[in-house]
C-alpha cells in the first residue's frame, strides 16, 4: 500500500477550525426566541453564520480545487462513494443550518416571530442539525476505523495520535 500524501496545513486548518467553529456555534446556540430581542445578541448570531457560510464556501473551493482523497487507491468503489455522500453531505448540511438560522434571523426581524412561517423554518433548523449531528458521527466513525486499519486516512488529517 502506498503511502498517501498529507492534507496541506489550510486544509487541516480549515477542518480543525471548522470542529471549533461549530462546536462554539452550538455552545452559543439560540435556546429561547426571545433572546433574539437582544439587538446586540441578534446582530451578532447573523453576523456570526454569515461568516461561517463564507468561510464554509472557500473551505468547499478550496477543497476541491486543490485536495485529493487520501482514500488508499485499492479502497472498495462503495466506500469511496459512501465517502463522497458523507462529505458532500456535512458540506450541504452545515450550509443549510447557517442558512436555516439566517432565515430565522430574517423573519424574527421581519417581525413575523409568531406563527406557522417562523415555527416550520425552526422545526427544518433543528432537523437539519440533528441530521448534521449523524453525518458527523458517521464521519468520526469511519475516521476510527481507518485509524484501526492504519491505512493512513487518519494520519492525512489528523496532527494527533499518529498511525
Amino acid at each position: 500500500m502506498k503511502k498517501k500524501a498529507n492534507y496541506s496545513k489550510l486544509a487541516k486548518l480549515f477542518h480543525w477550525g471548522f470542529l471549533i467553529l461549530f462546536v462554539y456555534g452550538v455552545s452559543k446556540q439560540v435556546d429561547n426566541l426571545n433572546q433574539l430581542e437582544d439587538l446586540a445578541f441578534f446582530r451578532f448570531e447573523m453576523i456570526f453564520a454569515l461568516i461561517f457560510l463564507i468561510l464554509l464556501i472557500i473551505r468547499f473551493i478550496y477543497m476541491k480545487k486543490t485536495q485529493n482523497t487520501s482514500l488508499p487507491i485499492e479502497t472498495p468503489k462503495t466506500q469511496k462513494i459512501a465517502a463522497k455522500f458523507v462529505h458532500l453531505g456535512m458540506y450541504i448540511l452545515l450550509a443549510c443550518t447557517a442558512l436555516s438560522g439566517l432565515l430565522i434571523g430574517l423573519i424574527f426581524w421581519i417581525d413575523l416571530k409568531d406563527g406557522y412561517l417562523m415555527r416550520l423554518i425552526i422545526n427544518l433548523h433543528e432537523f437539519i442539525v440533528n441530521l448534521l449531528y449523524w453525518f458527523i458521527g458517521i464521519h468520526v466513525l469511519a475516521a476510527t476505523y481507518h485509524r484501526l486499519k492504519k491505512d493512513g486516512v487518519w494520519g492525512s488529517m489528523v496532527p494527533f495520535i499518529k498511525d
